[in-house]
């Protein structure tokens, strides 16, 4: 009973195999976070300070 025990979790490190001894890691689903969009529109006429100030045109 040792590295070269086929039987052994030991013996599976060594090997590096997998089985009923040394189970492999079960992965985690993969999750897709999607991201809001941001309207730059509405941030503006909610908030006066956060809007810019239109520059009046120069003929």
């Amino acid at each position: 009973m040792g590295k070269g025990d086929k039987k052994t979790r030991r013996g599976k490190i060594t090997m590096g195999t997998f089985g009923v001894r040394r189970p492999r890691k079960k992965t985690k689903p993969f999750v897709v976070v999607k991201k809001k969009a941001t309207t730059t529109a509405k941030a503006t006429e909610d908030n006066p300070k956060t809007a810019t100030k239109a520059k009046p045109k120069q003929l």
